[in-house]
């Protein structure tokens, strides 16, 4: 009886301790797979721009370029100035100035950025321009799309199917990120990095870089009236809680607004929002934009400020679902030609700073 016992303990510790391996073993198997499949999401920089590019043809599709190279031209040099102090300064970066009286700016992978005329109307100067660049900047040298996309179920759900034929794979993310960044901004974490990364750039460029801080105090002023708010740069974290944290990275250093130089070059007025004309079929075409609706918004409400067929179109690898209301609804430009500057060299660059100190 006693080896019975003994026996029947004995293999009942065994089952056990199979029991645990199993576990263990199965809980590795999935963690594998799970690397398996952000592996298979890896994107190479050439990749990346030309997810970047599909993009942004949509976006310029949606508000046309300002066939200006003069403007184009300026706001490549100092975007360019701020962009060789970041982490990918020899990506090819590209600035667009879009054609809307909408305030928004949108970066999308691989180093396009776009800002609208609206937004440089409401710009002061050009360390405010710069720090508005920058921190779009900030988000593609932190590669924050690339990374949010590559940790979205949705998409490693999408792509599993795919992963043998690299291009429908690429399709496949490209598509899901569309959808990820119309219905969800930035979070957090990724919008205060952008935050520091912009007042870093600037700073090392030679601008007062607190001053990004005073285009969002600007914005959040121009917005008060909204019931759906421009979601630009003011998502969330709350735009106060940003601008103070930006006044407090940047500190007291000094560095240089270029104020002169900017009224030089972009003679653009900002459009108050009740002004601005909506793309027909809008929630917001022939109302004013401060009528009031209902408080907060979700999806649903989101994807009914612009007409079915345009609601793709506004998204950006970085802006998402940042511009609401009427600067989201703006009507654009016909003509989504990119403007084509010459390449701008080290020397010009070099030249253009010294110029601002």
């Amino acid at each position: 009886m006693r080896r019975v016992i003994l026996a029947l303990m004995f293999m009942g510790v065994c089952s056990s301790a199979h029991a645990q391996l199993g576990a263990l073993l199965d809980k590795a198997q999935k963690a594998q797979a799970q690397k398996n499949k952000l592996d298979e999401l890896n994107v190479t920089e050439e990749e990346e721009r030309k997810i970047g590019e599909d993009v942004s043809a949509k976006i310029r599709a949606r508000f046309g370029v300002v066939q200006d190279a003069a403007v184009h031209k300026y706001v490549s040099l100092v975007g360019l100035s701020v962009a060789r102090e970041s982490e990918r300064p020899r990506i090819a970066w590209t600035f667009i100035v879009l054609d809307t009286d909408g305030v928004n700016a949108f970066a999308s992978p691989g180093g396009l950025v776009h800002i609208t005329r609206g937004a440089l109307g409401l710009v002061k100067n050009e360390a405010e321009l710069a720090g508005v660049l920058a921190h779009e900047i900030g988000h593609v040298a932190h590669k924050h799309t690339v990374n949010a996309i590559r940790k979205n179920k949705a998409v490693q759900m999408g792509t599993s199917a795919a992963t043998k034929d690299r291009g429908a794979a690429l399709n496949q993310i490209t598509n899901k990120a569309y959808e990820m960044v119309l219905e969800n901004a930035f979070d957090r974490g990724d919008e205060i990095d952008a935050d520091k990364a912009s007042v870093q750039y600037t700073q090392k460029a030679g601008y007062a870089s607190a001053t990004l801080a005073d285009f969002l105090t600007r914005l959040d002023e121009r917005n008060q009236n909204q019931a759906e708010r421009n979601g630009l740069f003011a998502s969330h974290p709350e735009t106060k809680e940003r601008i103070d944290k930006i006044r407090q990275v940047a500190g007291a250093r000094p560095g240089a607004a270029g104020a002169a130089r900017y009224k030089q070059n972009v003679k653009y007025t900002v459009v108050p929002i009740a002004s601005i004309a909506a793309v027909e079929g809008s929630a917001t075409a022939g109302k004013k934009a401060e009528e009031p609706k209902k408080k907060g918004f979700g999806v649903d409400s989101l994807k009914q400020t612009v007409a079915p067929e345009k609601q793709t179109a506004q998204v950006s690898a970085s802006g998402g679902s940042r511009g609401l209301g009427a600067d989201r609804a703006a009507k654009g430009g016909s003509n989504p030609a990119i403007v084509r500057v010459a390449a701008l060299t080290d020397a010009e660059i070099a030249a253009f700073k010294k110029a601002l100190a």
